[in-house]
Formats: structure tokens, C-alpha cells, sequence
């Protein structure tokens, strides 16, 4: 009788090895399916993390663009405001000048620059004369007077436009003046 029950043991393990291996068989079938994929390590590296940096990099460009307009439109908003403000004009152009440096200006012959109120300009190379319908015409800040119409710039002087409708006229070719502040040439 001994025997036996060692052989039904044996049955015994064997059945449940057997089952066991039947279950493994059946759990390792069902990994890797369509519903259930593995991935590999070389997919993450190659496929996923470029697809994914893709796209952190399309996001961050458009962000980057948006941030970049609103910038841009606040800054305008702000300096069309101090313009208004402080009585200067920022301009485009072959007439730009910033409120707070100089640019150089070249005039030809009979060429006027007018300026805005609070407009400065130095005459640095060439001849021109304080263009103005009344008197005082420009103020010279060098010596602290005042330049009426028709009457020549001295060059390297600073004269300043207090009063609307004053300009300068170029005398001579190639004239050429520092200008700081809003202006039109005509």
C-alpha cells in the first residue's frame, strides 16, 4: 500500500507542475498582444522620446511666438503712450528718431527738416539756416540765445524747437545734423 501512495504523490506533483505550466504558458500567450504590447527599451529611445520631444518643441515654438506677439503689442501700446505723454514721437523711416539719442540726418539743398516740440539738432557737416513763420525761431542751448528765421547755424551748437512749425533748411549739399526727437523732412 506504501507504494501506491508514493505514486500518487508523484501524480500529484506532476498534475500540479503540469498546471502550472499550462497557466504560465497562457499568461506569457497573452503579453505582447495588440491590447496588451511589450515595448522595448530601443522603441522608447528611437520612437517615443523624438515623437515626444516633437512635440514639447511644436508647443514651446508656438507658445514662444505667442508670448513674443503679446510682448511686442504691449511694448508699442507703452511706447505710443510715453509718446503721447511726454510730447515726442517715435517714428518709422526715413523720418525715425528715438526720444532719447541722437541720429544722423542728411539733408540736400533746400531740404527742411521740421521738428516737434522738444526736437533737438546740431549741424555737423555742411550749411542751413532757422526756418520759422515767427519769432523766437530755434533756441541755441550752446549759448543759451535764440536763432530767428533766415539766419545761419553754427555748427556744433544744439538748437532746440520750443514752438510748432520750426525746422531747419539746408543751405548746402549733403548737410548733415544730429537730430533727436519727432521730425519730418520735406
Amino acid at each position: 500500500m506504501r507504494k501506491n501512495h508514493w505514486i500518487a504523490r508523484l501524480a500529484g506533483l506532476l498534475l500540479i507542475s503540469y498546471t502550472l505550466l499550462v497557466v504560465g504558458v497562457m499568461a506569457a500567450g497573452t503579453a505582447g498582444t495588440q491590447s496588451d504590447p511589450l515595448v522595448t527599451l530601443s522603441y522608447l529611445n528611437d520612437t517615443f522620446l523624438s515623437q515626444l520631444l516633437g512635440k514639447v518643441d511644436e508647443r514651446l515654438a508656438a507658445r514662444d511666438k505667442e508670448l513674443t506677439d503679446k510682448l511686442n503689442a504691449q511694448v508699442q501700446v507703452d511706447t505710443k503712450a510715453l509718446a503721447e505723454q511726454y510730447g515726442g514721437s517715435v517714428q518709422t523711416g526715413d523720418n525715425a528718431s528715438s526720444m532719447d539719442t541722437f541720429v544722423v540726418v542728411t539733408l540736400a539743398k533746400d531740404e527742411t527738416l521740421r521738428g516737434e516740440i522738444g526736437c533737438e539738432v546740431m549741424l555737423r557737416v555742411g550749411t542751413a539756416t532757422c526756418v520759422s513763420p515767427s519769432s523766437p525761431g530755434l533756441i541755441d542751448e550752446t549759448d543759451a540765445s535764440t536763432l530767428e528765421s533766415g539766419k545761419a547755424l553754427v555748427k556744433n551748437h544744439l538748437y532746440m524747437m520750443t514752438i510748432d512749425d520750426r525746422g531747419v533748411k539746408a543751405t548746402a549739399a549733403n548737410t548733415k545734423l544730429l537730430v533727436r526727437g519727432g521730425y519730418t523732412v520735406s
